[in-house]
């Protein structure tokens, strides 16, 4: 048997994965700035104002045109000051403090999205970011709040707990698609329950992760000794998860463009068959990929737990985080440093959607739905393209 005869073409679903993770960076931007427009379009639609200048358009349209204007103005520069600088405040020190909000939000974002960019590279899908962040918290939040250890040692046993819990419970699914053939979307979004109902059980079991001589559904609080520290100091919510997340995604830009391992991960991402006529063992790098993605997941609940919510947290402190992770990663073309500012410009979503509510009262579904249209152009390259007239791209070989 030829090697043309073994390596069949990679799936419709593996394809379309390829080619999305694969666009360009123009392409991104892109997408952005046409989501923008369109929440900027929804703003003026649902503002009263505007509506009621509306009605005697023809009239005096200047007036509607204004409204427009102060409505998507408002809206937008709201979101700036509230996720980047609010130029309101006298001090420097009080105007950056969104930004800090803003890095504070993405972190987790960044690590759960390496983690799936990284299960994209191999051409999985791991969809079961909410499971990885459940168990990840459970395992980091137990030796956070139980275990009395010396500074420094404490922390850094709570974040390897936590990074395992996801590599575990992410190497399930690489071990079933490896052995029997189990779609990793499946099994991953069945594993999203079983972590659910599972944590839940445990925040309602006296002597598990329920503090104690409470009836809430809630753990106790972090000890001092494993929490993150702030990282400019307690004025900012902003911690160290941050840089631990810079590393992070250095270590996985490096491992995957640089290393033999992340070519291996490239090649099965590309043609599995192929690469395993290649002598690649496509299913040791299947278990592989689920488990660095898993513990990538985890550390993403690790930084919500020890960082983020360290006074006891419930069975919701994935906030939608796994999920959003999958947009990141799509957003940032499933490159560790293109995931990194996804991850930058979601968390400013997050900071500076309630600060867009709070001073035009612009509903904060406004973001969720720039978010959505940015998942739909990405998903979309050639409906970007044809609206801004680019060049198809030209062929090229398999890197």
């Amino acid at each position: 048997m030829t090697a043309t005869d073994t390596a069949t073409p990679p799936s419709t679903s593996e394809s379309v994965l390829r080619k999305i993770a694969s666009g360009s960076v123009l392409l991104s931007l892109l997408s952005v700035l046409m989501a923008f427009v369109v929440g900027a379009i929804l703003i003026a639609v649902t503002d009263p104002q505007v509506r009621e200048t509306a009605g005697y358009f023809f009239s005096r349209p200047t007036d509607m045109l204004s409204a427009i204007w102060d409505s998507v103005w408002g809206a937008y520069s709201a979101l700036f000051q509230g996720s980047v600088y609010n130029f309101r405040r006298p001090r420097f020190a009080d105007g950056i403090r969104p930004l800090t909000e803003t890095l504070t939000f993405a972190t987790p974002l960044i690590a759960a999205g390496l983690g799936v960019a990284l299960a994209f590279r191999v051409g999985m899908f791991n969809i079961g970011g909410r499971g990885q962040m459940l168990i990840a918290a459970a395992c980091a939040g137990y030796v956070g709040f139980t275990f009395d250890l010396p500074p420094y040692v404490h922390l850094i046993v709570a974040i390897l707990a936590g990074v395992v819990g996801g590599a575990l419970w992410g190497g399930i699914a690489g071990l079933l698609r490896a052995r029997t053939g189990t779609h990793e979307v499946i099994v991953t979004i069945m594993l999203n329950y079983v972590a659910f109902y599972l944590i839940s059980y445990l925040l309602r079991t006296p002597g598990a992760l329920q503090a104690p001589g409470s009836n809430n559904p809630k753990t106790p609080a972090m000890m001092d000794d494993a929490i993150l520290p702030s990282l400019f100091g307690s004025k900012y919510s902003l911690h160290w998860g941050f840089v631990l997340v810079i590393a992070v995604t250095a270590a996985v830009w490096w491992l995957l463009e640089r290393s033999s391992v992340g070519f291996r991960f490239r090649v099965v991402g590309e043609n599995a068959s192929a690469a395993r006529v290649a002598g690649i063992k496509v299913e040791r790098v299947y278990i592989y990929a689920m488990v660095l993605s898993g513990a990538l997941v985890g550390l993403a609940g690790v930084a919500q737990v020890l960082g983020t919510v360290t006074t006891g947290f419930s069975a919701d402190i994935d906030a939608g985080i796994g999920f959003d992770a999958i947009t990141v990663a799509l957003l940032g073309r499933s490159r560790p440093w293109g995931v990194f500012a996804a991850g930058i410009l979601f968390g400013a979503f997050k900071a500076g959607g309630f600060a867009m509510q709070a001073a035009e009262s612009i509903p904060i579904d406004i973001v969720l739905v720039v978010q959505s249209v940015i998942v739909l152009f990405i998903a979309a390259p050639p409906l970007v393209r044809a609206v801004f007239r680019l060049p198809e791209p030209r062929a090229k070989g398999v890197s």
